[in-house]
Order: C-alpha cells, then sequence, then structure tokens
C-alpha cells in the first residue's frame, strides 16, 4: 500500500478537528512576515535538508539556530527557564514559564513547540495538539512540531493521522530516524508497505 501524505493546511485543520479544537478563520492571526533575505537562507537551508550525503545536518542545525533567535533577551530567557525545567522533569514550572513565553511573544513558533512538548509529557494532549498546530501556523516547515504531533497522534492510538504527520515532516526533513522508524513501523502496524 502506498501512501501519499495529505496537503499541509487541510493537515493542520484536520489536527484541530482530532482534538475538538475550533479550527481558526482563514488568515486570522497571520504570523508577521520575516525578511525577505532571512526567507530566502531558509528555503536554501531547507533545500539542502534533502540533498543526500551528510551535508543535511549542518544544515539542520543552522535551521535549529535561526529558529532559536528571538531577538529579545526576555524571550530567550523565558525559553531557557522553560526547556531547564522540561529538562528536570518539573511540568509545572515549565508550562509556566513556556506559557509567560507564548504570552509575551505570539508569533515565535519555538515557544509553542515547547510549551507542547511540556504538555505532551503532562498528558494533557489537547492543549499540546493546540501549540503544536500554532507552532505549524507560524512555521510550516516545522518538522520537530510534525514529528512531535506524530508520536502524540500515535501515543493516543490514532494510527492512520500519526503516518500522517511523520511523512508530512519527512517531506521536509527526510533525514530524521525517530520519524523514518516511525514510518516503518506505522506502516507495518496498517498492513502496508513504507515508502
Amino acid at each position: 500500500m502506498t501512501r501519499r501524505a495529505r496537503p499541509f493546511q487541510p493537515f493542520v485543520a484536520a489536527i484541530f478537528c482530532a482534538f475538538g479544537l475550533a479550527v481558526p478563520a482563514a488568515g486570522q492571526e497571520a504570523p508577521a512576515t520575516p525578511p525577505a533575505e532571512a526567507t530566502t537562507d531558509l528555503d536554501a537551508l531547507f533545500a539542502a535538508l534533502k540533498a543526500p550525503g551528510e551535508g543535511w545536518r549542518g544544515a539542520e542545525a543552522d535551521i535549529l539556530r535561526a529558529w532559536s533567535r528571538s531577538g529579545s533577551a526576555s524571550i530567550d530567557y523565558l525559553r531557557q527557564r522553560g526547556e531547564a525545567a522540561l529538562d528536570a522533569g518539573d511540568l509545572a514550572a515549565a508550562i509556566g514559564h513556556l506559557t509567560a513565553l507564548t504570552d509575551h511573544a505570539p508569533d515565535y513558533a519555538p515557544g509553542f513547540q515547547l510549551r507542547a512538548a511540556a504538555y505532551a509529557f503532562a498528558g494533557e494532549f489537547g492543549p499540546a495538539a493546540a501549540d503544536l498546530a500554532r507552532a505549524l501556523t507560524l512555521e510550516p516547515r516545522n518538522f520537530l512540531a510534525l514529528t512531535q504531533l506524530g508520536a502524540m497522534l500515535e501515543e493516543i492510538g490514532n494510527t492512520e493521522a500519526a503516518l500522517d504527520a511523520f511523512e508530512v515532516s519527512l517531506a521536509i526533513h527526510p533525514h530524521q530516524q525517530e520519524a523514518l522508524d516511525a514510518v516503518a513501523r506505522l506502516t507495518r502496524a496498517l498492513g502496508g508497505t513504507a515508502i
């Protein structure tokens, strides 16, 4: 069985529906437009992610570095506090710091992606899904959020939606071992052949 991943925007809408969340109206809360040179640089890095060989590793590191740049010391501080609390397993503190971050910087996709991780670890999949959908609205190529979404959907038993999330993530960054393993595992579970 060969599957094709769903188009991205309907996929994000399906995330909202799968978790019983209200789907935002088209164009609602559109993210700020990044400078043209930043978009061009990221476009080149995303193209490099798909290249064979080991060059993708540098592109991945550069993308993650670009995403982490907030331009604000207070945002950076809140992110560091949230990450430290998440690493320490203090989920309540992580959610608190990352909520302050997302309140302070509603257009900073990494804040939503990190808070989604904290919510998911706490077993709060509805808020996690909402945060992942927001992160993906702000940065549709956020392969971390897509892979995280796939893992969460797999955990709650939504195998087909999980497979879709991993496949969309791999279309952006085909070298993610976690997503590659998940596609193989989920394809077998659905009785098909991995692509």
